[in-house]
Formats: structure tokens, C-alpha cells, sequence
């Protein structure tokens, strides 16, 4: 009795959860990879109000689509949802936006209550000649992103494959609840390749997330308000960029977030950084590398308040952490960012250049109150003292990069400056080639605390 009751209570289930649904197949829409179902699928978007939209096995091209609230959208196994590969159809549906606002292929504005999940597949097609218009940092280059909701409520996207953007591959901006869970990420196929970013939203949650992207996998940005309330746990990350990365954009800032139970490690592929050659002072050891597993900015005004990053690894990074207070605007009518109460612990680290960690403030703005602790790192090491850099620019209103600071920094550890209230506990490192380097080079600094450090075996007193 107990085997068909519960096989009951399963068709119950099965039968509640597509009572309310449309087929885009049963409207029409063919999964051949060549007929456009754009005004099919909205209208079966638009008709599916409380209820479920299914995307069946096959290729369904098509081209922008706009969500409305209280929908589903199910992609079955084999299901592919394939994003237009012409760009004037993006461009003409987009065109009333503001300036700089880029077009997306699934597109959600002040929504809610919306779920797209499944087996199935979102593929951009971002690697089509039409989208090979270069990095948008420098050509300012209009290029669809795959997932784009702001300003929403209540969004879940779970469980199912997203590739080859030809933009970011997915923003959420100015959103309360949303939640990430599942989802495979592989986007090599396009300059600005972001895997997720989030952007001044709050009460987000993204967990067990495969990311595998070419620019930023895990970028947090708050240009107009704040990132707060998040948890990230238990992704794998790769990129070609930063692994988890906190700015550029910063003018509100990022508070009460945890990150935790991530690995990180080069991304799969390689197409456009190749960060050996093109910096071969920074005595980069392999030919792909991420830039910095863990990257901390506040650079344009904003607050960093109340952040952890807990319980990593990370292999194949240029430097393991970069943490950033900065001043990009240099106007003195605008407020100076603030950067404080942070900690970072449990952290394991192979990393492959002469770029070490850093802890950097400037003049007059301090970073204030962090603990780095539990942390194990193996670098290449091998700086003699004939390359060894006794000043490091301050480079204020620069870029936040590793390299924002020259080829090499003066420790073989972390490399600190205008700081209050740090410390430093049970950090282990090991270079693998003599390094003439001590482990920690403090400037401007207060309230510093070491226990338990070693470089190469060695205990490492108070710098």
C-alpha cells in the first residue's frame, strides 16, 4: 500500500505542477535550429500566466523575449532555447533604452514571482560572427547579454545549462529574492564573458553552481545600490579573469555576504587573455591563470561592511588574494570609499606569479578591521634580491588589478598598506624556488597582530 500511495501522491504532484501548462510545440514552435519562434514564445510568455511554459526537445531559435510576472518556464532534457544571431534584431527591440543599456536575449523588468529551470539548455550563440565586435571597454560595443533582470522580485533560475553568451552571460540588477542554484555556466566564446553578476541586489542565494567563463565567473557590482544579504556556497569556479570578484562598480557597496565551500581553478579554456605572453614580467608560470581567486574592490564611493570568504581552494591563480580601497573618481566632492570588518579564512592556495596577495588602502583611507586567517599558499617564489621592488606606486585612481601596482610586490606573502586593525593567523606559505622576499612588507600600517606564520617552514615574527 505504502508503493502505490506513494506512487500516487507522485502523479498528484507531476499533475499539479503542469495542470496550468503550454507547449511551445502544441503553439506552433519548431525545434528545427532555423525557424524563428520569437512571437510564438511571447505569446505563449504572455498567455502562461500562472503556469508553466515548456520548452520541448529540440532547437527553438529566437529572438529577444520579455518575462512577465507569475510564469515558469520549463526546458526539458535535449531542450534548446537558442538566442538570434542577428544583432539589429536586438538593437531594434532595445533601441528606446538609455544609453550604454545593452539588449538580452531573455529580458525582465519590475517582475515577479519567476522561475526558469530544468534539464534543458539557454544557448546565446555569442560566438557567431555577427557578435564579434570586440571588448566593450574599449569599443563600446553593443552585444546582447543571454539573462538580464532588474529591478524584480522573487526570481529563480535552477538547474539548467547556459552557454555561449555574447555578452555578460547573465545580470541581475536592483532584485529582492533572488536564487541561482544548479546552474552550468560555460562561456568562452566572447570578450566580457562574465559567468554571473549581480548588481545592487539584495537576499540572493546562488549555490551549487558549475562556472566556467572567460571574463569574471562571480562578479558582485553596486553601481546604484547596495549588494546586501547574499550567500554563495558550494560552487565550482572557473575564469580566464577574477574567480569571485566584489567591484569594479562600487558607488553603494557590498554588506552582509558570505561566500563559502567554493573551488576555483583556470578556466577550460583559452582564447583571448594569454596572460603569460602578454606579461612576461609578472613571471607567470603557466599559460593559463586566473588573475586573483578572491578580489575585494571598493573603489568609487561605496561600503564594503561584513563580508567572509571561508572554506577555499584554489589552484592556477596569478595572486590569491586582492583586496582594494580605492578613489577612481579623485573628486572631493565625493565620498571616499569605505573598506572594513572582512575576513577571509580557510583558504588553500597553489598560485603561479610574482604577484603576491595585497591589502591596500590609500592615504588618509584606511582599510579597517580584517582577519585573514587558516590560510595556506604555494607560490613559485624565485625573486632574488635584484628584482626585488622597494616602491610600490599608490596609483590611486587606477583600475583595481593585481598588476595595478607593477610587475612585483616587495612580499612573498601579502603585501599590506594603509590598514588599521589586521591580523593575520596560521598563514603557511611555501615558494617553491628560493624567494628573497620576507612574507609580509607592511606601509603605513596599525594595529597589526601575526601568531602562528611561516614562510617555508620558518616562524615569522611581527614584520
Amino acid at each position: 500500500m505504502k508503493s502505490i500511495y506513494s506512487t500516487f501522491m507522485a502523479c498528484l504532484f507531476t499533475m499539479q505542477l503542469f495542470a496550468n501548462t503550454i507547449n511551445i510545440a502544441d503553439m506552433g514552435a519548431k525545434g528545427d535550429g532555423k525557424t524563428d519562434n520569437t512571437a510564438i514564445i511571447q505569446r505563449a510568455i504572455e498567455a502562461g500566466v500562472n503556469g508553466t511554459i515548456i520548452i520541448p526537445a529540440g532547437t527553438f531559435v529566437t529572438g529577444p523575449l520579455f518575462l512577465t510576472s507569475n510564469i515558469s518556464i520549463y526546458l526539458e532534457n535535449g531542450a534548446t532555447l537558442a538566442g538570434s544571431t542577428r544583432l539589429d534584431t536586438y538593437r531594434k527591440v532595445f533601441a528606446g533604452n538609455a544609453k550604454g543599456q545593452p539588449p538580452a536575449l531573455i529580458y525582465g523588468n519590475n517582475i515577479e514571482n519567476v522561475t526558469i529551470y530544468g534539464q534543458g539548455t539557454l544557448d546565446g550563440q555569442g560566438g557567431h560572427p555577427n557578435f564579434q565586435l570586440g571588448d566593450d571597454s574599449k569599443t563600446g560595443a553593443v552585444r546582447p547579454i543571454l539573462i538580464y533582470i532588474e529591478n524584480s522580485r522573487h526570481i529563480s533560475i535552477r538547474d539548467i545549462h547556459i552557454r555561449n553568451s555574447a555578452y555578460w552571460v547573465q545580470k541581475y540588477a536592483s532584485c529582492d529574492g533572488v536564487v541561482l542554484r544548479g546552474l552550468n555556466v560555460y562561456s568562452h566564446c566572447n570578450f566580457n564573458n562574465d559567468g554571473i553578476d549581480i548588481n545592487g541586489s539584495k537576499n540572493v542565494i546562488i549555490s551549487d553552481c558549475l562556472i566556467d567563463s572567460d571574463d569574471d565567473a562571480l562578479c558582485f557590482k553596486s553601481d546604484h545600490t547596495l549588494c546586501e544579504n547574499m550567500v554563495v556556497s558550494n560552487c565550482v569556479v572557473r575564469s580566464n579573469c577574477n574567480a569571485i570578484k566584489f567591484g569594479t562598480g562600487s558607488a553603494s557597496g557590498f554588506k552582509n555576504i558570505t561566500v563559502s565551500n567554493c573551488v576555483i581553478h583556470k578556466a577550460s579554456d583559452e582564447k583571448r587573455r594569454h596572460w603569460k605572453q602578454a606579461f612576461p614580467w609578472m613571471k607567470i608560470t603557466q599559460d593559463t591563470t586566473v588573475i586573483a581567486g578572491i578580489a575585494l574592490e571598493v573603489v568609487d564611493g561605496g561600503v564594503m561592511d561584513q563580508v567572509i570568504v571561508s572554506n577555499i581552494t584554489m589552484q592556477d591563480v596569478q595572486t590569491p588574494v586582492f583586496i582594494r580601497l580605492g578613489d577612481r573618481s579623485r573628486k572631493v566632492t565625493q565620498a571616499v570609499s569605505v573598506l572594513k570588518n572582512v575576513s577571509i579564512h580557510d583558504v588553500i592556495a597553489t598560485s603561479e606569479s610574482a604577484l603576491t596577495s595585497a591589502v591596500t588602502g590609500i592615504p588618509g583611507s584606511y582599510i579597517e578591521n580584517v582577519s585573514i586567517s587558516n590560510v595556506q599558499i604555494n607560490a613559485p617564489g624565485g625573486i632574488d634580491k635584484a628584482e626585488e621592488v622597494t616602491a610600490v606606486p599608490e596609483n590611486i585612481a587606477a583600475y583595481p588589478e593585481n598588476r595595478m601596482f607593477g610587475n612585483i610586490l616587495p612580499a612573498a606573502a601579502f603585501y599590506v598598506r594603509h590598514v588599521k586593525n589586521i591580523m593575520f593567523d596560521n598563514i603557511r606559505v611555501h615558494t617553491r624556488q628560493p624567494d628573497s622576499r620576507p612574507a609580509f612588507r607592511l606601509e603605513d600600517v596599525s594595529g597589526a597582530e601575526f601568531s602562528r606564520c611561516r614562510l617555508n617552514g620558518q616562524v615569522i615574527t611581527a614584520p
